[in-house]
C-alpha cells in the first residue's frame, strides 16, 4: 500500500489510533477538535476510517465537546480485518493496534514527518495476538533499529512554567527483576539521557536520583544497593559533571516532595529532572500530580514519540466521557519537543 502525499511533512504529526475498542479514537477526535492545539499542526491518523466515522457519529449524540470531523482529516486507512466493538476487548483489537503502530512508524519514516503520537493499547491483547512486547516503547525501538530507548514522563505545571520530568531507569518488568536489572552502567546511561533532555530547557539543570530501597537503604540496614554501588556511581557522575547539581540517592518516599511543591504553587520551580529506578516508583507521584497533563515521551529513537499517560479505558469507551486533556498534552508536547 502506498503512502499519502504530505504537503508539509515538517508540520505533520502522525497519530496511531491505538486499540479500536478503547477510547483512543474518542480522545483524538476531541483533542483535534479543541482550540488548545496550534492551528499549524497537520495531523495524519493511522487506523480504520470506518471505525473512526462510527465513533464520530456516536459522539455527536453523546457529548457536547467539540469534535474534529473525520471527513476533514487526513487518514491513512488501515481497515479492520474483523469487526471490533467499542468497549469489548478482543484479540483482533490488539492485532489492529499493533498493525497500526507499525504502519505509523513506516509512514513517519517515509514522509519525514515531525513526530509520532500513539493512542493507548492493551499489552495483554498484543500478547494474545502473538506480539509479545512489554509495550509500545519496545516495539518502537525495534522498528527504529535502536538498541536503546528511554521512557520519560513530562508535564507542565498549570500554575507556572515549571516542567515536571521523570525518567524511568527500568520500565515494564516485574518488581522482582528490578534489583538485578539495575546496574551502574544502566543508571549512568539513564542519567546522561535525562541530562540531555533537561538541557532543552536549562543548560545547567538540577537532577535528582531516587534510592531503590526504603530510606535509601538506611546505611545498609534496609538494602545494600545504595551503599555498594549507587552512591559511588552518583559521586563519580558528579565529578564528571561539575556544572550540574545532582542530588541523591534520596529516600523514595520523599524524593518527589520538591516536585509536589513546585507543581502546586504559582511561580514556584523545582528540580529539572528526576530519575526513578522502577516503573511505579516514578509513575505514582507523576500520576498523583499530573494525571491529565503528563505525557509519556520515548527518547533515544530517531524520531520523537509521545503518548497520553492513561490506558485504553475499555470500561468507558461507549459513554463519550473520556477526557482529552492528556491526548492534547501529548500532541502539544510532540509539536514543541520535536
Amino acid at each position: 500500500m502506498g503512502f499519502p502525499d504530505l504537503i508539509n511533512p515538517k508540520q505533520t504529526i502522525v497519530i496511531a489510533l491505538g486499540d479500536p475498542a478503547g477510547i483512543g479514537m474518542e480522545v483524538v477526535l476531541k483533542a483535534l477538535g479543541s482550540n488548545a492545539l496550534p492551528h499549524t499542526i497537520e495531523p495524519i491518523l493511522v487506523g480504520c476510517r470506518s471505525s473512526l466515522d462510527a465513533v464520530y457519529q456516536r459522539l455527536r449524540s453523546t457529548t457536547s465537546a467539540p469534535l474534529a470531523d473525520p471527513a476533514q482529516l487526513t487518514i491513512d486507512d488501515q481497515p479492520l480485518q474483523k469487526a471490533v466493538l467499542s468497549g469489548a476487548p478482543s484479540i483482533e483489537g490488539g492485532a489492529a493496534g499493533f498493525r497500526w503502530l507499525t504502519r505509523a512508524v513506516t509512514l513517519l519514516q517515509h514522509s519525514q514527518a515531525r513526530a509520532l503520537v500513539t493512542a493507548p493499547i492493551a499489552k495483554h491483547l498484543w500478547h494474545a495476538a502473538g506480539h509479545r512486547y512489554p509495550g509500545q516503547t519496545e516495539r518502537l525501538a525495534e522498528l527504529a533499529g535502536s538498541d536503546h530507548s528511554s521512557m520519560l514522563f513530562t508535564a507542565m505545571s498549570p500554575y507556572s512554567t515549571w516542567r515536571l520530568n521523570t525518567l524511568l531507569a527500568t520500565t515494564h518488568i516485574p518488581l522482582g527483576a528490578v534489583a538485578r536489572t539495575l546496574t551502574p552502567e544502566l543508571v549512568r546511561h539513564k542519567l546522561n539521557v535525562l541530562l540531555d533532555f533537561c538541557r532543552r530547557f536549562n543548560p545547567h539543570p538540577h537532577l535528582v536520583v531516587s534510592g531503590l530501597n526504603p530510606h535509601a537503604g538506611e546505611a545498609g540496614q534496609l538494602g545494600t544497593e545504595e551503599m555498594t554501588w549507587l552512591t559511588p556511581l552518583i559521586e563519580s557522575w558528579r565529578v564528571q559533571h561539575p556544572e550540574i547539581r545532582l542530588d541523591g540517592p534520596l529516600p523514595p518516599d520523599t524524593c518527589w516532595l520538591s516536585a509536589a511543591q513546585a507543581w502546586n504553587q504559582p511561580n514556584q520551580s523545582g528540580p529539572d529532572g528526576f530519575l526513578a529506578l522502577y516503573h511505579d516508583q516514578g509513575l505514582i507521584p507523576v500520576k498523583l500530580m499530573a494525571f491529565d497533563a503528563a505525557v509519556n515521551t520515548t527518547l533515544e529513537l530517531p524520531f520523537l514519540r509521545t503518548s497520553p499517560d492513561h490506558g485504553t479505558g475499555f470500561d468507558i469507551a461507549t459513554k463519550g466521557i473520556a477526557r482529552p486533556d492528556s491526548m492534547i498534552a501529548a500532541i502539544q508536547a510532540a509539536w514543541e519537543l520535536s
